[in-house]
Formats: C-alpha cells, sequence, structure tokens
C-alpha cells in the first residue's frame, strides 16, 4: 500500500469515527440530563420522553440498566449500549415511551453481588437476605415516583439491562415483582431462588452469548431453568457465535419492542 492510499484510508476511517460520534452526540442529545435526590444520596439519570409529549396521555416507561463499564459519574457513558434502540426514529414512533438510564457510581453495583475477577469467567454469587445497594435503593425510589405521574402508564412498566444490569434486572424484579410487565435479560445472572417471586408476574426474554467468557452462559440458563420450575414461561435466546456482547444481537432482535411493548399487567 502506498503512502497515498495509507492516507486516504486514515483519512476516510477519520470521518467514519467522526460521524459515529456525532450521530452518538445527536442521539444522546433527545435525551435529558437528570438527578434524582434523596436526603444526601443522588442518582443520576438520563430521561427520554416520546416525540410530542403530551401530558394529558400515558405512556410506558422502561428503565434500562447498564453494565460494569458505563458505571461513573458523568451521566453519559450508560448511553453507549441500548439507547440506539429507543432513539430509533421508526422504533421512537411505533412505540412512545418514556425511558430512564440511570448511571450507578463507579465503587457500586446494581445487585448485591459478590463479584470474583480473579478469573473468567468471573465467579458471581448473590446473597437473598440483604437490603439493596444504594443505586438500587435510588432506582427504585425513581421508578416508585414515577409511576406515580399521571403521563406513565402504571400497566406498562418495563425493565431491561445488560450484563451488570442483567444482574440487577432480575435483583429488581425479585423487590418489585407487581411493578413490571416485562422485562429482558442479557449476558446476566442472579439468584435463582428469588425467581420464584416474579416467575408467574413477570413476561421475560432472557439472551447470553454461549461464548460468553465474562459471564457464564450457563448462568442464565440456571435463571431460566428456576424462572420455568417455578411457573414461568421465558423466552430464552442462546447465541451460538456471540461473547459477552451478546446485546449487539439482542438489540438487532426486530421483534423485541414489539414483544415488550405488548405486555400489560
Amino acid at each position: 500500500m502506498t503512502v497515498k492510499h495509507r492516507y486516504i484510508q486514515l483519512v476516510f476511517v477519520s470521518l467514519f469515527m467522526l460521524s459515529n460520534l456525532g450521530l452518538l452526540a445527536q442521539q444522546n442529545s433527545l435525551f435529558t440530563e437528570e438527578n434524582y435526590i434523596k436526603e444526601t444520596d443522588t442518582l443520576k439519570y438520563r430521561m427520554l420522553l416520546p416525540e410530542n409529549f403530551d401530558k394529558s396521555k400515558q405512556y410506558p416507561l422502561v428503565l434500562f440498566l447498564h453494565g460494569a463499564g458505563e458505571r461513573g459519574n458523568d451521566n453519559k457513558k450508560q448511553l453507549v449500549h441500548g439507547s440506539k434502540l429507543f432513539t430509533d426514529k421508526i422504533n421512537r414512533g411505533a412505540f412512545p415511551a418514556i425511558v430512564i438510564f440511570p448511571q450507578c457510581p463507579r465503587d457500586s453495583y446494581w445487585s448485591n453481588a459478590d463479584v470474583d475477577r480473579s478469573s473468567y469467567p468471573i465467579e458471581l454469587v448473590f446473597p437473598a437476605d440483604k437490603e439493596p445497594t444504594k443505586p438500587m435503593e435510588l432506582v427504585m425510589n425513581l421508578m416508585m415516583q414515577m409511576i406515580e405521574k399521571p403521563f406513565v402508564n402504571k400497566e406498562k412498566i418495563y425493565v431491561g439491562g445488560l450484563s451488570m444490569g442483567g444482574m440487577g434486572t432480575f435483583e429488581i424484579l425479585s423487590r418489585m415483582p407487581d411493578v413490571f410487565a416485562a422485562a429482558f435479560a442479557i449476558c446476566g445472572a442472579g439468584n435463582v431462588e428469588l425467581s420464584k417471586k416474579y416467575a408467574e408476574k413477570v413476561d421475560l426474554w432472557v439472551f447470553h452469548g454461549a461464548n460468553d467468557n465474562v459471564v457464564n452462559p450457563l448462568r442464565s440458563v440456571e435463571m431460566v431453568n428456576a424462572i420455568l420450575k417455578n411457573g414461568g414461561k421465558p423466552n430464552f435466546t442462546l447465541y451460538a457465535d456471540a461473547n459477552h456482547n451478546s446485546w449487539d444481537p439482542a438489540f438487532a432482535e426486530s421483534g423485541l419492542l414489539p414483544w415488550l411493548f405488548s405486555k400489560t399487567n
């Protein structure tokens, strides 16, 4: 390859990267920056309202829990994965909803999980009798506050998340089993015993990659098995060729949002 060709290639790569950054910034701008404050604690979150939002109407409410890599306090990184699904113009038109993306601080976790990263896949233990982590407590309080808004349809409350957020999804279902009509958990894990609290109450779609070397895909298999044993009927999609980023094929599922928004409490 000549110097000229290398230069042209670098220009195209740079333009592509700038285009993607611009698109991401445009998508992020649709989400307002918000703070939920309770006493001395603050939960940073982003919120997407439907196009032509009308307070006199009622809309579904979606909670999305990000993964460990998006933790922080910039109130931006949590939008890296999943936000495009809801800002997509076609999806936004077909499924008008209020969407909330909270951000977990770097030193905490959505779920009460003992995490051992000394080997991979990581080892995870989920205690059944602990109080919620502070970020989870704040998310639960925020959800209860939002549910009371007159423009929120209480029969169409949903939650989903990936990796750490998939674990948080299973946990918040166990702590608020009567709130959510449906949920999706991507490459997550959880306490199998606690699934009896929500198995028959919440419609679930569980996703995982068979090649996941971060969170063992058997953790999702165990959760699906427990939900089935406890009377639930979850959808389960195992991607044969996906690693930990199974959220990419999951978000590409054309049936995900139609399935989610079809569910009512």
